[in-house]
């Protein structure tokens, strides 16, 4: 199939869409960020790449503390605010009518209407050009239980949406579990339609995923 040939540029896509808290609970601030993402599982950590002239770039360089505050379809409109509105010219909580929530943590606080909150230590940063990576380590993380089903978070229920490059989308529509295709080539080997022991799908999904 034919392609055409772009140039370089940051199109990694899609990407999560959140709001990050920082700054003490008087002076708070939202910015809406999507270079984001996981960088280790043990321990937990993850990073944000801010600009060096946003609000909440000296926030979160002075304190070295952030909030990762997950965007549903429903906080959508505000997230999308917090990103071409600075906190330099207005308290973004307030503008919002969001709710201060405090951390165990840390001493900046969480965005209460937001599903997932993610409380981030920073224990690095990376000076990348335009940006600086801000690389933290997770220590505690909030979830409503309205959203969670059998002790894990149902991202059905949740409804967070991804950027893509200019422009939002819905997600929670699951296709499949990880591991999913060597289960499915296990009943396609064994016959379609047969009770298959699940000890030996996990068995054969572990062994294609190492």
């Amino acid at each position: 199939m034919p392609k055409t040939v772009l140039k370089g540029a940051s199109l990694l896509a899609p990407l999560p869409v959140v709001m990050v808290s920082a700054g003490d609970c008087d002076k708070a601030n939202i910015i809406t960020v999507a270079w984001t993402g996981t960088i280790c599982s043990d321990p937990p950590r993850v990073y944000v790449s801010i600009r060096h002239d946003r609000y909440s770039y000296d926030l979160i360089k002075r304190s070295g503390e952030f909030v990762i505050n997950f965007t549903t379809e429903r906080l959508l409109p505000a997230c999308d605010y917090c990103g071409i509105r600075s906190g330099r010219d207005m308290d973004k909580f307030a503008e919002m009518k969001f709710t201060k929530q405090r951390c165990e943590h840390l001493s900046t606080v969480m965005i209460a209407e937001s599903p997932v909150n993610m409380e981030c230590k920073v224990f690095d940063v990376l000076n990348l050009g335009s940006h600086d990576m801000f690389l933290a380590d997770v220590l505690a993380i909030h979830v409503d239980e309205s959203i969670m089903t059998d002790g894990k978070i149902d991202y059905r229920k949740a409804r967070l949406v991804n950027y893509q490059h200019g422009d939002y989308y819905a997600t929670g529509r699951q296709l499949g579990r990880f591991g999913y295709a060597a289960q499915r080539k296990f009943i396609a080997k064994y016959g379609k339609g047969l009770d298959v022991d699940p000890t030996k799908v996990k068995t054969l999904t572990k062994r294609r995923t190492r």
